[in-house]
């Protein structure tokens, strides 16, 4: 009669446990097969939490990554550094010490062009998560014709190439979420199906709730595949200018009457609230959801400039490369990007507005250089800006240097 296997590792007999593994002189019961696969999953979680942390960017890092690109908004940076980073830890470490960490959405608030788009895209490649971009203005309510709620997670979903697991840890920007504030009973003859539904549509993902998303395409019915999404850790990041509840200094206000002709409103005082975004439309359940507020300030014309001039993808420098492909080398003068940035902010449309400036003035200049013999340098001055059929100073190659080339 063949005796009884029994484990190597704990000792228990073949009869008390489900499987017993078998070599030539050595046996494993299942159940310390189980023990020796769980340490060794502890071992790489905690490796990769090592690893994770060692990259992880500290928020002095994320700022001054965020300076290359954005000019001025050092509170609204400091914000989303430190929203970033404890975003970071947290998608690793969900409870720590027997701590539950909740995420704290953050709302970007602050004049059209002061650059809370760009401070999302940004983000984006600074992210070791996946991020989304997605916009308030195509949302609607369930039934209606425009996108669901949903969609914005089916964009994060892509995003991280359709990996469920990696997606639920990323990071989504809405931006315009100041369309969808509630209006009142008088200002539309039928259902607001744009406005305070989508944002109680909105309230179950920012705080965190499990929902079905369509893997591709935008709407559920019988025939797409959709996956349950867990948004617990998902970080949410909502963006909009919220026209009349910010003051703008650079737009001119008009049918004034009376007295209040005289008032004038302090941007450095002025601090937006979570009752003043109530009081705008926002409904409370939502306002209660992304409890941080980061305010972005007008741009000064001193910072416009350095928009035009520093950061790496800077204006100036797109159409100097423009340039420089024809051999010709662009230059502005300083009284020149005074009055782009001068035009932008009489415009009222804030550093968005620079690129079209720019484009009007270069365009005959874009137009005829290329077809100049012999043309070495192009100066833009002032009087160009102001108008663009004025000509630029123009220096040429001399005679020698054209019998070389």
């Amino acid at each position: 009669m063949s005796k009884e296997k029994t484990c190597s590792f704990c000792g228990r007999k073949q009869s008390e446990v489900k499987k017993m593994f078998s070599s030539e002189n050595t046996n494993i019961c299942n159940e310390c097969v189980s023990t020796c696969s769980t340490i060794l999953q502890k071992e790489v979680r905690y490796e990769q939490q090592q690893s994770m942390h060692a990259q992880l960017p500290k928020p002095e890092k994320i700022v001054s990554f965020l300076d290359k690109y954005i000019i001025g908004q050092e509170d609204a940076k400091k914000v989303l550094a430190v929203a970033l980073y404890n975003h970071y830890k947290r998608i690793e470490n969900p409870i720590y010490n027997n701590v539950e960490l909740e995420k704290s959405n953050i709302l970007l608030l602050g004049p059209t062009g002061s650059g809370k788009t760009l401070l999302a895209k940004s983000l984006a490649k600074i992210m070791n998560v996946p991020f989304a971009v997605a916009d308030a203005t195509a949302l609607t309510e369930a039934g209606y014709v425009g996108e669901d709620v949903e969609s914005i997670l089916s964009r994060l979903l892509a995003a991280a190439n359709y990996d469920v697991e990696l997606a639920q840890r990323g990071i989504i920007y809405i931006d315009e979420i100041d369309k969808v504030a509630r209006k009142s009973e008088s200002s539309t003859m039928g259902r607001d199906v744009s406005g305070e539904g989508v944002q109680q549509g909105l309230l179950k993902i920012l705080e965190g709730a499990e929902v079905y998303v369509p893997v591709k395409g935008s709407r559920k019915n019988s025939t797409t595949e959709t996956v349950l999404f867990d948004t617990t850790h998902v970080l949410f990041v909502c963006g909009g200018a919220f026209v009349g509840l910010v003051p703008d200094m650079h737009t001119k206000k008009t049918n004034k009457v009376g007295f209040g002709s005289v008032q004038k409103t302090e941007m450095k005082e002025f601090k937006v609230d979570q009752k003043a975004l109530v009081h705008y439309g926002m409904i409370p359940e939502f306002i209660g959801r992304i409890p941080i507020i980061a305010q972005l300030k007008e741009l000064t014309k001193d910072q416009m400039v350095q928009i035009l001039r520093e950061p790496d993808n800077a204006l100036i420098k797109q159409f100097q490369a423009l340039f420089e492909m024809d051999g010709i080398q662009l230059e502005f003068e300083e009284a020149a990007l005074e009055a782009i940035a001068q035009k932008a902010i009489d415009k009222g449309v804030g550093a968005r507005g620079l690129r079209g400036i720019i484009e009007e003035a270069m365009l005959p200049l874009q137009y005829s250089c290329p077809s100049k013999e012999g043309l070495e340098k192009c100066i833009i001055t002032e009087a160009v800006i102001k108008d663009p059929n004025q000509e630029p100073i123009f220096t040429y190659k001399s005679k020698e240097e054209n019998a070389e080339a």
